[in-house]
């Protein structure tokens, strides 16, 4: 079974992760077989497989039904699920979420939206022995209030940024996703991190990437740019996701041109 130490060695010896996300049994085990080292079980099913228009929708019973179906495709693997809208609203509130994804549906890591504020969430969390990846940049449940833009253009913001990104390591985070942050921003953060970061939208050089596979198969409608389909003529779709793996590990996505 795959561990942390697995993960965060990846970064020590310079290798990129590659993250997907999986909502099922069946592509969480392609996932598996094709070497993403991380699978993630995103709130971002409330578009993807619920057909709403964001993620605030997603329950908590949600995300354990998805997870556990996850876990039994891919059992050996390292799985990480949300904690979907306004489950850490309060500090009792997020344990017991955590508590919830990590026995019932038996994922290795919860995945929280939110700087400053989510600090004590994340300390009292990885105090109990859960691993913690927080989530920094473009925030998808705080959408309906700020709107989807890139995050860090300012120097200011960019510095709201880094600071979040320390304490949130020093707090007890064991990975941390930057979703549409600046590049040079995101670099910054990475360097200065030792936990992994995984970037969505934020350039080449985080430690890792993830996108949503519906993005990596080319089922999205309007999908963002900085998600191309890897599902281009003659490969079927396990060859579109060790495409997307290789692309990953070689450090040309997401500056590659073109797939």
């Amino acid at each position: 079974m795959k561990r942390l130490s697995d993960i965060q060695r990846l970064k020590k010896q310079g290798v990129k992760i590659a993250c997907l996300t999986a909502y099922d049994a069946g592509f969480s085990a392609l996932l598996d077989a094709c070497g993403v080292d991380v699978i993630l079980v995103g709130d971002s099913l409330g578009m993807v497989v619920q057909g709403h228009h964001s993620t605030v929708p997603v329950t908590l019973d949600d995300m354990i039904y998805h997870a556990q179906m996850v876990r039994r495709g891919a059992p050996k693997a390292w799985v990480v699920a949300d904690l979907p809208f306004m489950t850490c609203a309060t500090l009792e509130q997020g344990l017991l979420a955590a508590q919830s994804l990590m026995q019932q549906a038996q994922v290795q890591m919860v995945k929280i939206e939110g700087g400053h504020a989510i600090v004590p969430l994340v300390a009292a969390l990885a105090q109990q022995g859960v691993p913690v990846c927080a989530h920094l940049g473009l925030l998808p449940q705080q959408s309906l209030r700020l709107g989807y833009q890139t995050a860090g253009k300012t120097e200011a913001d960019a510095d709201r940024l880094f600071e979040e990104a320390l304490a949130l390591e020093a707090a007890g985070a064991s990975m941390l996703v930057l979703e549409c942050v600046v590049p040079s921003v995101s670099e910054r953060i990475s360097r200065a991190l030792s936990i992994p970061t995984i970037g969505i939208g934020s350039g080449v050089n985080t430690d890792g990437q993830v996108l949503v596979l519906t993005d990596v198969l080319g089922l999205t409608p309007n999908a963002p740019s900085f998600a191309p389909s890897f599902l281009v003529e003659g490969r079927d779709l396990k060859g579109a996701v060790d495409a997307y793996v290789s692309a990953v590990k070689a450090a040309q996505f997401p500056t590659m041109d073109n797939v």
